[in-house]
């Protein structure tokens, strides 16, 4: 693709790299197959092919966006199916990342765009005040019909009991069983922990069975996924820059991974580096961070996994979250794993199309998510499996209260060497 950057403008780092993304795409199309929100619209704007003339024309002008500019690519949900598609390799997750910071920059949204970013920021990044929207939220419920859209949408996906407060794994370290293989660091995150505490305590139940040494650092915390898909780089580079003090501390006494849970938190961690590549006090750090990033199932497969002690053939179907697929390429071991472990494990049909959880897009877009997350039930109701297997809590809530039993795959893998069964 052809562009007309300014020296100038070619002169500020991030201009710059969306310049060589730009160049890079020869409008093939291929994108456009895989795209979910071209599937459901069939709008060229809707597509990645699209979506990125808006961002060549937004970025070239340096104007304010079009309001069109900006419909397009709110709706896009960021799963980068469109990278695994690409032929050119263009990079569409820097690419669209820097759109949306532009956007924030340039644009001043209505006010209760505004308002509704900022509460869904301030709430999901912080787990006491998330737990009090929740509570709110399900007495809130039978009143949903005479709440504003977007409020709505809040109020339907709220889980209609939390789990009792304390379970959450806290700061500290957790012992190897027998001789210790490895030490690993955990990110205990900010909206898993309140919904769903067991995920992480499987995972340092499952590790420290496999002879690692666990260690849930005292000051990391959120990943800053959320701000950073709104455009919000500030927040976002100071949730980072604080994640990357907290587990520098633990390097001295040797860490071999920092382990994930959550693949929506493990695409942006892995990005680190690249998020602060133009600070010169960060940018060795944070790619060191970035290259110490694994997914749970990297880290099992890595490991080698221990002899299942339960019985073998339950049937499982496991959802390919897109930030666990797409984002970080870690497409085989969790289906390896699952095997590995006793379970009869079936595909599910459309895999690679995202089913509309996207972090906050299903709060922001909550008709377009209802549309994907209905394709995927349907798809999932197809395999006949009676548990569902994913390894993103956003998947798990989105696709939950449908009659199939969402489970994340690290419970699956720790119940099958030893552990507590999950509840189904």
């Amino acid at each position: 693709m052809q562009t007309n950057f300014s020296p100038a403008q070619l002169a500020d780092p991030a201009t710059a790299d969306a310049n060589g993304q730009l160049r890079a795409c020869v409008h093939c199309g291929f994108c456009t197959a895989t795209c979910p929100t071209y599937l459901l619209l069939g709008d060229e704007l809707d597509s990645p092919r699209g979506r990125i003339y808006l961002i060549k024309e937004m970025l070239e002008t340096g104007a304010a966006p079009a309001p069109t500019t900006v419909t397009h690519l709110d709706r896009c949900l960021s799963c980068l199916s469109c990278m695994t598609t690409c032929p050119s390799g263009v990079n569409y997750m820097h690419l669209v990342d820097h759109a949306r910071s532009y956007i924030e920059e340039h644009k001043v949204r209505p006010r209760p765009e505004r308002m509704l970013r900022a509460a869904l920021l301030r709430v999901l990044e912080n787990r006491a005040l998330l737990r009090l929207a929740l509570k709110l939220a399900a007495l809130a419920r039978p009143f949903a019909a005479l709440l504003p859209k977007s409020l709505k949408a809040m109020v339907a996906q709220a889980p209609r009991a939390l789990p009792p407060q304390g379970r959450e794994v806290v700061p500290g370290v957790f012992a190897a069983e027998g001789t210790r293989r490895a030490r690993m660091a955990l990110l205990a995150g900010c909206v898993q922990p309140v919904l769903d505490p067991a995920i992480d305590a499987a995972v340092v139940r499952l590790l420290t069975r496999h002879g690692v040494e666990m260690i849930v650092a005292e000051g990391q915390g959120c990943c800053g996924a959320l701000a950073h898909h709104m455009g919000k780089d500030d927040d976002a580079l100071e949730k980072a820059k604080a994640n990357i003090v907290a587990w520098e501390k633990e390097i001295g006494g040797g860490l071999d991974a920092i382990v994930i849970s959550a693949s929506g938190c493990g695409t942006v961690l892995k990005n680190y580096g690249f998020m602060l590549r133009e600070e010169p006090a960060w940018a060795a750090r944070a790619a060191r961070i970035s290259a110490l990033c694994k997914d749970v199932t990297e880290v099992l497969a890595g490991l080698g996994l221990k002899a299942p002690v339960i019985a073998a053939g339950q049937v499982v179907a496991y959802h390919s979250a897109c930030s666990l697929q797409h984002g970080q390429k870690v497409i085989d071991q969790p289906r390896e794993l699952l095997a590995q472990a006793g379970f009869a494990v079936r595909e599910i049909a459309e895999g690679h199309i995202c089913c509309g959880s996207a972090g906050s897009y299903s709060i922001l877009q909550p008709e377009l998510a209802g549309q994907l997350r209905a394709r995927k039930l349907a798809n999932i109701a197809a395999t006949g499996a009676p548990i569902v297997a994913a390894g993103n809590i956003g998947c798990l809530q989105h696709l939950s209260g449908s009659g199939v039993r969402m489970i994340h795959t690290a419970q699956l893998l720790d119940w099958a060497t030893g552990g507590p069964k999950p509840e189904f």
